[in-house]
């Protein structure tokens, strides 16, 4: 009954989120024409209801990160590591945001537009922090109010998911995605993930290093050596790695898939902002909700 009251409750904010996404958006057509290259940026700015103009790879944008949702007027610049840079003039953005992974484009996009960089991913610093900063600075920058509401939406979320799970098995998590039906890349400690894991009261099974958040390709025999954590396993993957696993004699002797604690949760963007981990604990939590209540 408390997971169906909770859920119940996030339901109707993700219902009154919904309506000041809406009408944000409609401020947002008066507002400053901005671009970015970077995903973890835009996705803050479709969250807090800036007028993106122009951005990159919007189809596999839209089946990766799933959601927020990208207007169709949104100018698609190509590839993020080799954008058009003469649709990016045509769109004619007011301001350019940028990250440090795409630095090296900025001299060129100061021809058509100030740059302003914000660094979500670096090394030794917490990506849930820095992603909380460049939300507000944004918000600020564009005098849009909804910034700072989704950082303290999002830092309520989590906190009532941290009383929610403190009711189950306490089990640690590791958050994986397939490279193949042999090797995986899994999230640290460091990563969005593995901070919305800390965030919630979980613990990350996997205690190794990674590199900017994630490792791989890593062995799926090391599954073997975490006997009791749950699986998470966040897409894409490949459908073949997929076909072959359900099939595989290893995999299904692991103690997870044999105790039914491998969860499969929706697309993710997995270097992303306040949106995806806000994405990320709503289907961990839904997922082990549905486990833990059979």
């Amino acid at each position: 009954m408390a997971f169906l009251t909770f859920f119940s409750r996030r339901q109707f904010l993700a219902s009154a989120a919904a309506s000041l996404s809406t009408r944000a958006r409609v401020r947002a057509a008066e507002g400053s024409r901005v671009a970015t290259l970077d995903w973890a940026l835009l996705e803050t700015l479709l969250a807090i209801g800036a007028n993106v103009v122009a951005a990159t790879e919007l189809r596999q944008f839209r089946e990766v990160a799933v959601t927020p949702e990208v207007p169709a007027t949104t100018a698609d610049l190509g590839l993020r590591g080799t954008p058009n840079f003469e649709v990016l003039r045509f769109a004619r953005p007011d301001l350019i945001f940028n990250s440090n992974f795409y630095a090296w484009a900025d001299e060129r996009m100061r021809g058509v537009a100030p740059v302003e960089s914000h660094a979500i991913y670096k090394p030794g610093e917490s990506p849930f922090a820095l992603a909380e900063q460049a939300t507000l600075a944004i918000g600020e920058r564009l005098q849009l109010t909804a910034a700072r509401q989704l950082t303290e939406e999002l830092a309520a979320r989590l906190d009532g998911y941290r009383a929610l799970l403190a009711a189950g098995d306490r089990r640690p998590v590791i958050p994986i995605n397939l490279g193949d039906a042999r090797h995986f890349r899994v999230f640290g400690s460091d990563s969005m993930f593995g901070e919305v894991l800390k965030r919630v009261g979980l613990t990350n099974a996997w205690q190794a290093q990674t590199s900017y958040s994630a490792a791989a390709p890593v062995g799926i025999e090391i599954l073997a050596s975490m006997p009791d954590a749950w699986i998470v396993m966040i897409p894409p993957h490949p459908a073949d790695a997929l076909a072959t696993l359900a099939t595989s004699s290893f995999w299904n002797a692991l103690p997870a898939v044999r105790e039914k604690r491998v969860l499969m949760l929706g697309s993710i963007n997995p270097y992303g902002a306040l949106p995806a981990a806000g994405r990320f604990a709503d289907l961990l939590a839904e997922g082990l909700a549905r486990a833990w209540n059979g």
